[in-house]
């Protein structure tokens, strides 16, 4: 399996193209080569899908050929047909040139579609490492808790022995350390779900490869360089496209034809003569114009000039919804940075009292009980504050899936 280590100033640098479909590979490695695989095929059917939408205005040469044999009456007759025909438009009242834009746009607009479920398999692929990692985190606290409900009904039970507590407390010491016996399993199981969906996402062994580290990024960099931002506004361009090519349908349209025909018809009125052959050949070239009147024209083009003023709504609205979940993530960030201050200043009050604890113990006025316990308890708050960051970064993952910058 493949290890990767990602820095910071990498990952920064290695975020997709402004452009539709140029990816980096560093960030590519975060998934399996059988996905990347899977996408690289998407792209190639797009450009594929993209040159036949691009050239349907060129019409086909038509190839006819007929062979028949026939008897009406006592003699045979055969007959050969052949024809090569073209109708092709040269002038469509622009809509041509509308056609071939349109068959642009919607390239680069299923390319930024592709990318974009590529980048969240990305993300959803880095966010599921971060978990693994903060679960790992998360186990080592929860064995710290366990070890504290053990002392603590080490003590319960001497205190019960010796008869300075009820039964009642002893029982409540049993329950409290099941309890985080079974959040342990629990985290355990958790964790084995992370790596099960980790590994069928990607070829990277979890245990080896770093998490990115992943810095701010300012409310106008996030809405300028946002990937789904410019599929949005592809889309745009798309159906605005499409409504010229939508109104150029129902205009005069001018297509230049051409055409060569050959037959043969072949009758025996004897058997004992040379059949009777009639061989015609012929060409014809010609302009021919056109214009339909349908009904239904205004109705077609009021369409998809809504489906395009739609899509220009939606663009406006997402460009709300990403600033608001912009504004989101970093409210969520500055609590977790409050959980974090709050889990430092836990250490400090734990650091000072395992000093003044240690001293005490030193003097026979604290048992090793209490020193363990302190120990255990400060290095739980070191553990959260490390699962705080995490956290953080997940926040933040969220922005980095949309976001496109790559130094342009």
């Amino acid at each position: 399996m493949k290890v990767l280590k990602l820095s910071l100033p990498l990952f920064l640098a290695c975020s997709l193209s402004l452009s539709a479909n140029e990816n980096n590979a560093s960030l590519d490695a975060y998934i399996s080569d059988l996905k990347q695989e899977q996408f690289k095929y998407d792209y190639e059917k797009n450009e594929a899908e993209s040159s036949k939408l691009r050239d349907s205005w060129i019409a086909p040469l038509q190839l006819n050929y007929s062979y028949t044999k026939s008897k009406p009456y006592t003699d045979e007759l055969t007959n050969q047909n052949a024809a090569i025909k073209m109708d092709q438009p040269i002038f469509q009242s622009g809509g041509i040139i509308y056609g071939i834009k349109f068959a642009h746009a919607s390239k680069l607009y299923s390319d930024y579609s592709i990318d974009v479920a590529k980048r969240k398999m990305i993300k959803d692929t880095i966010s599921i490492l971060m978990q693994i990692k903060q679960t790992i985190l998360k186990i080592k606290a929860q064995e710290l808790q366990i070890k504290n409900s053990e002392i603590n009904l080490e003590q319960k039970k001497e205190q019960y022995l010796s008869g300075q507590l009820d039964s009642g407390f002893l029982d409540n010491a049993i329950i409290q350390r099941n309890i985080v016996i079974q959040a342990f399993y629990d985290i355990q199981t958790a964790k084995q779900k992370l790596i099960t969906q980790f590994e069928s996402l990607s070829d990277l062994e979890y245990n080896k490869v770093t998490i990115p580290h992943l810095e701010y990024i300012s409310s106008e960099d996030f809405i300028k360089y946002n990937l789904v931002l410019k599929k949005s506004a592809a889309e745009v361009q798309k159906n605005d496209y499409y409504t010229n090519v939508t109104i150029a349908k129902y205009l005069p349209k001018v297509s230049f034809t051409a055409g060569y025909n050959w037959s043969q018809s072949e009758q025996q009125f004897d058997a004992n003569l040379a059949p009777f052959i009639n061989d015609l050949a012929y060409y014809d070239y010609g302009l021919r114009a056109s214009m339909p009147l349908d009904i239904n024209t205004f109705v077609d083009i009021e369409s998809s000039r809504v489906d395009y003023l739609k899509s220009r709504v939606a663009q406006e609205d997402k460009k709300r919804e990403l600033k608001a979940l912009f504004e989101q993530v970093l409210h969520n960030i500055e609590n977790y940075d409050k959980k974090i201050a709050l889990s430092n200043e836990n250490r400090d009050i734990y650091s000072k009292l395992l000093n003044e604890t240690k001293e005490l113990f030193v003097a026979g006025y604290k048992t090793q009980y209490d020193v363990d316990t302190l120990q255990n308890s400060l290095k739980i708050q070191e553990i959260d504050s490390k699962v705080y960051e995490i956290d953080k970064q997940l926040e933040l993952l969220t922005l980095y899936e949309m976001y496109v910058n790559n130094g342009e």
